[in-house]
């Protein structure tokens, strides 16, 4: 068979979300980045939870597990367990995988299991009419908060950075430029790889990063990371971030005219991911690769774990639970 395009990942059945909803072009970058690095239809599943986001392996020709309410990635760990080969990636929301999926999401980050794991973030619970989700912001008015919500709002980077994953990546819905080089990037990764996509809801949450991401404000408000590069943005790349070393703060400076003093992105240092992570207004927000780092995922320490172990025969087994029972 030779090279796939993203149309040969694509399904016959009609993609049916909201018009002008960001899920088409995150869709439509998950089947180009499955055509660019060489994916197998027959090897690749993708396993989704509950959510707007969660129809996504309807839209995917290859194996699909369309799951339950937040227990995508407990799904995902028995799909890759029992069968290491396959390439599996696990889509989500902000609601199925930081409230009710939390504590499976948390534990698939901290056992390194070789998957990929796209949170959609639009902020809202889409598919169940506005409500507020994990990660509403304070004061969002929404039919289970009629008067603002009070609750503060869950960062998913910063969820997963302190889950232990070792690949966290921040993206965009409609950057057709970056997103999908992301995603093949997530799938080279040995390990849990966790992108947070900010995903705009047209309903319910419309224009919710649109201070963010409008082409009017995007150059300022946006900075994109590179490992080994200077941290610059702006239109001209005449900003640069400073890390006070005294405070551990990070800064704006002038680039131009102080580029010694512009911070390098280490993609492997904790503590300068984490304060990417976490950078407020008027600090831009990053985006790209925040962090990535080798740790050994778990299917190969099982792998390894039985190699080392002497056999046991089944009969064994057997003769000493009837020893054990009638003693």
């Amino acid at each position: 068979m030779g090279e796939l395009s993203y149309k040969d990942f694509a399904t016959d059945l009609e993609v049916r979300w909201c018009p002008g909803c960001g899920d088409y072009s995150i869709l439509r970058s998950v089947l180009q980045a499955l055509a660019d690095s060489g994916s197998k239809p027959e090897k690749t599943v993708f396993v989704s939870g509950i959510g707007c986001a969660s129809r996504m392996p309807y839209y995917v020709d290859t194996y699909g597990f369309h799951t339950i309410h937040g227990r995508a990635p407990a799904v995902a760990t028995g799909v890759k367990l029992a069968n290491p080969e396959l390439e599996v990636w696990v889509v989500t929301g902000d609601g199925d995988g930081l409230s009710i999926g939390g504590n499976h999401m948390l534990h698939l980050c901290r056992r390194n299991l070789d998957v990929n794991l796209l949170l959609l973030n639009n902020e809202i619970y889409g598919l169940t009419k506005g409500q507020f989700s994990p990660t509403s912001r304070l004061g969002t008015f929404s039919p289970s908060t009629p008067k603002g919500s009070l609750a503060a709002p869950v960062s998913p980077c910063r969820f997963a950075m302190g889950s232990d994953a070792t690949f966290i990546a921040r993206a965009i819905d409609v950057d057709q430029k970056r997103l999908p080089d992301l995603l093949m990037q997530a799938k080279a990764h040995k390990g849990t790889s966790f992108i947070e996509i900010l995903q705009n809801c047209i309903v319910y949450n419309k224009d919710v990063f649109e201070e963010l991401t409008g082409k009017s404000n995007a150059a300022d408000h946006q900075i994109h990371v590179r490992h080994g590069e200077p941290l610059v943005f702006g239109s001209s790349n005449e900003k640069g971030l400073k890390l006070d070393r005294d405070s551990l703060s990070i800064e704006i400076i002038n680039a131009k005219d102080r580029p010694d003093e512009v911070l390098t992105h280490d993609e492997t240092n904790r503590l300068i991911s984490s304060l990417l992570i976490d950078l407020q207004p008027p600090l831009p927000t990053a985006f790209g690769v925040l962090h990535r780092r080798d740790r050994p995922s778990i299917e190969d320490v099982i792998r390894r774990q039985r190699e080392a172990m002497a056999p046991v025969s089944i009969n064994s087994l057997l003769r000493k639970a009837v020893i054990h029972h009638h003693r």
